[in-house]
């Protein structure tokens, strides 16, 4: 699925750590990944992995190391800052405008300054035409315009949909890297099955994926690389299967998930 991947990193992370009191929650992780590329990252829970996503989207500040996105330090950015730049994350909880319909939940993305400008300042004043491009999104995305989920408010939505809502409005941001929290949780296969093609469709666009996630096989399915942390640490990375194999690996998920062979 790494189709159209470049030499050069879109994200690089360097020794990033971060303390809350005397509990270290990262311990000076690496990691990059380019354009068009699926970056897995696994580990039991406490492991640090939703920790590693706050600090780089800004929600959470390192205590020490740097992000740096497209060649900028983005290490101390706000988070509307870092996915004005085109970084963009879904979050484990899910996070939608409750009382609109679920194409209006695009419309403030697709409202942005950060579309504005790629649009060549011409924006999308009528709302007649965001209201359009936010169905298209969501077709895109496996709702179909005629249907009723686009029209549905988001709250009456079951978690299958919220969550191709919440991957849909961070696709209107534009984005060249979204960072996934367990987007596959949740989901019944059947529900997996059908987003994974996808999730390949944006790393073909060249959007790059850093996904968290606990369904392991399911996340081997798309995730052409792995790292694995431990208590803040990362412990190996490559291949997916060479990761699991890694005795490492094994010895920190005994006991919490069953590790795919």
């Amino acid at each position: 699925m790494d189709r159209g991947v470049s030499d050069e990193p879109l994200l690089v992370v360097s020794g990033l750590s971060r303390r809350f009191g005397g509990v270290v929650a990262l311990d000076g992780v690496d990691l990059s990944v380019r354009a068009g590329e699926v970056l897995g990252i696994i580990g039991p829970n406490g492991s640090g992995k939703s920790t590693l996503v706050n600090c780089i989207s800004g929600f959470v500040r390192p205590t020490g190391g740097s992000v740096r996105f497209r060649g900028r330090a983005i290490t101390h950015l706000a988070p509307h800052r870092v996915a004005a730049l085109g970084l963009t994350r879904t979050f484990q909880t899910l996070r939608p405008f409750h009382r609109l319909p679920a194409y209006q939940n695009l419309v403030v993305p697709l409202s942005s300054p950060r579309v504005r400008r790629l649009e060549g300042g011409r924006g999308r004043g009528h709302r007649g035409e965001r209201d359009a491009q936010a169905i298209d999104i969501l077709e895109e995305l496996g709702f179909e315009r005629d249907s009723r989920v686009p029209y549905q408010v988001a709250s009456q939505l079951p978690t299958g949909h919220l969550k191709r809502l919440e991957l849909a409005r961070c696709i209107a941001l534009r984005p060249q890297v979204i960072l996934c929290d367990e987007i596959f949780s949740g989901l019944s296969p059947s529900e997996i099955a059908s987003l994974v093609p996808l999730l390949g469709k944006l790393t073909e666009q060249g959007i790059a994926l850093v996904m968290i996630e606990h369904r392991l096989r399911a996340l081997f399915q798309v995730a052409g690389r792995v790292m694995a942390l431990d208590r803040g640490r990362k412990i190996v990375e490559g291949g997916p299967r060479a990761v699991v194999e890694h005795p490492a690996v094994r010895e920190a998920y005994l006991g919490l998930e069953e590790v795919p062979s």
